[in-house]
């Protein structure tokens, strides 16, 4: 095997087993661990001194596994996810069909997706399922854009990380669609002009 082909699976099987692991995306470093496991999505608060009530981002492999999760893929959304920006630095507001398919979305009215344009990660996330998945840096701080400074900002370290050079420090853009027309809510990577062009 390649060495990306054996990082993938030591990432999988480090998630798999309750592990949190700090990897480049196609963004920002990140912090990802499996929702699986609460213990070990405790920790990743910790790690961050994240509030408990901000709720963790999800990335996908694929817009097929929505649907299973709950998640209301309206026509909008359909849209958008057969679009140019996805996989990418793309990131989805969704609400429910008629609510949280799996437990670990207990008591959430609407939940931050991502499907990214990392061969690396989607490999990961192929193997592990959806994942939780926020920038890796201590809250309310800004992501740095290579791996130490990340480290020396969290409260502990990650079971395992990757280290993926100098990456940029902007994030992907935030877009709800849960309303009609679709709101842009933080503009990052792709810029509003882009997608109001997409979106009308």
């Amino acid at each position: 095997m390649s060495k990306q082909e054996n990082e993938v699976v030591a990432l999988a099987d480090c998630l798999m087993g309750g592990g949190i692991v700090l990897l480049p995306t196609d963004t920002v470093y990140g912090l990802a661990v499996s929702p699986r496991f609460d213990e070990s999505v405790a920790r990743l608060f910790a790690l961050k001194g994240r509030p408990g009530t901000v709720n963790l981002p999800i990335m996908v492999a694929s817009a097929g596994e929505l649907a299973s999760l709950g998640l209301e893929v309206n026509e909008r959304l359909q849209q958008l996810l057969q679009s140019r920006f996805v996989p990418g630095a793309l990131t989805f507001a969704m609400g429910f069909t008629a609510g949280p398919l799996v437990p670990w979305l207990a008591g959430r009215e609407e939940v931050a997706v991502r499907i990214p344009d990392d061969r690396r990660l989607l490999a990961v996330l192929r193997r592990t399922g959806p994942l939780l998945v926020t920038s890796a840096n201590k809250h309310g701080v800004s992501t740095s854009n290579n791996m130490q400074d990340v480290l020396a900002q969290l409260q502990d370290k990650p079971d395992m990380a990757i280290d993926g050079g100098m990456l940029a420090t902007v994030p992907s853009t935030l877009i709800n669609c849960r309303h009609d027309p679709p709101v842009i809510e933080r503009q990052g990577t792709i810029s509003k002009a882009e997608l109001l062009e997409f979106i009308g």
